[in-house]
């Protein structure tokens, strides 16, 4: 009988390469992710971004910018995140991008 190195692919872990820096937000990278609520209602995260930015400020751009709403939430390991609602995460990284907050190669999109 003959024996095959085969691997079996399992299944696909999106914060997978984040743990191996120890803690999911890497301040390389600007993470935009995607929250399922209830029903269809969704929550859209950004975190990474720099200290010395005004979340603020950015957050009330995002808001007229797209009609929704959001705020501002402080984590001990992950520090400043934006939270709006609905699946943005398509148009926020256009809107960092386009508005020279980020450059494009800095930003991950993960959910579905």
């Amino acid at each position: 009988m003959v024996e095959l190195d085969i691997q079996i692919p399992s299944t696909f872990d999106p914060f997978a390469e984040a743990e191996e820096f120890g803690r999911t937000g890497t301040k390389d990278y600007v993470h935009i992710r995607i929250q399922q609520r209830n029903g269809r209602k969704s929550l859209t995260t950004v975190e990474g971004l720099k200290q010395e930015l005004s979340s603020d400020k950015i957050l009330k751009s995002l808001k007229k910018e797209f009609c929704c709403n959001g705020n501002v939430v402080y984590d001990k390991e992950l520090g400043k995140i934006i939270q709006l609602q609905g699946d943005q995460r398509k148009k926020v990284a256009h809107f960092l991008v386009n508005a020279g907050i980020v450059k494009k190669e800095q930003i991950k999109i993960h959910g579905f």
